[in-house]
């Protein structure tokens, strides 16, 4: 399907990849428009974290967990590790800082979510996510391969179903979903990765807040509301609630230069054509 009352999602064509495909879904989940292969699968990265976020969500919600419990280091709770605040170090098991002290961004951490949630559960975090939240989604296409944290593969029509989930929940109760896109633990300072320090570097519950936050790889006409992942694997999700619409672009190049380059341009235009739309 072609881009309808979005063309600029078109320019993904100029972007330097091989494959990209991207779609736009506003908040009463109609497809403001698409463009490229939007069933065909791709690896997630960390855009993964925000699915595995919300299944973590269901279960505090089933009462399978509770978010302020404890939950992978010492002192440290589920709101700690959904949050990046419970001090474990990026990508290995050692604790850096003390819970709630700083924001280290740690794939760890949501390893260690999917650990506790699949012993509270008994059942495999990676089925617990398929029951959660894939299956009700109708996300047919999306699996998780491993770590919760990065190891995600699924299409754009898939995260659009999970975007439209996210801006009208069905799944969680909205309030838990406005705890997850608001700041938790405020003013903490710490490194957004590819973007460097960020002072405050402002997280939700499995959710990335742009807030002030500058570079950045969302559009400068972005909200500050703004929240939504970005991967290393060149993918990305964001919602806008003040535009009342979320945007998702998958790629098969990784993040680098190129991605810093092209998408907050695409995402002022796209916003552009939202607000005249």
């Amino acid at each position: 399907m072609q881009s309808s009352s979005v063309p600029s999602l078109a320019s993904i064509e100029n972007w330097p990849v091989p494959t990209a495909a991207a779609a736009v879904v506003r908040a009463d989940g109609t497809l403001a428009g698409s463009h490229g292969p939007t069933g065909r699968r791709f690896p997630l990265a960390s855009v993964t974290k925000p699915l595995a976020a919300y299944a973590v969500l269901v279960a505090y919600e089933e009462g399978a967990i509770d978010l302020d419990e404890p939950a992978g280091p010492e002192g440290a709770t589920v709101r700690h590790l959904l949050a990046h605040t419970s001090g474990l170090a990026f990508d290995e098991n050692r604790v850096m800082a003390a819970p709630g002290a700083r924001r280290i961004y740690s794939n760890t951490g949501f390893e260690a979510l999917g650990d506790h949630v699949a012993k509270a559960t008994d059942i495999p975090f990676a089925e617990y996510l398929h029951q959660a939240v894939l299956e009700p989604l109708g996300m047919a296409s999306t699996t998780l391969e491993g770590s919760p944290a990065k190891d995600g593969v699924s299409t754009v029509d898939d995260l659009v179903r999970f975007a439209a989930e996210v801006q009208a929940p069905r799944l969680l109760d909205a309030r838990t979903v406005l705890d997850a896109m608001t700041v938790t633990y405020p003013g903490l300072t710490g490194i957004l990765p590819g973007y460097g320090h960020q002072r405050p570097n402002d997280w939700g519950l499995g959710f990335e807040i742009r807030d002030g936050k500058s570079p950045h790889w969302t559009g400068a006409t972005s909200s500050p509301r703004t929240f939504g992942h970005f991967g290393q694997s060149g993918t990305f999700l964001w919602i806008d609630p003040d535009a009342r619409a979320a945007c998702v672009a998958l790629t098969d190049r990784p993040f680098g230069a190129w991605a810093v380059e092209a998408w907050p341009p695409f995402t002022d235009a796209v916003l552009a054509e939202l607000r005249a739309s």
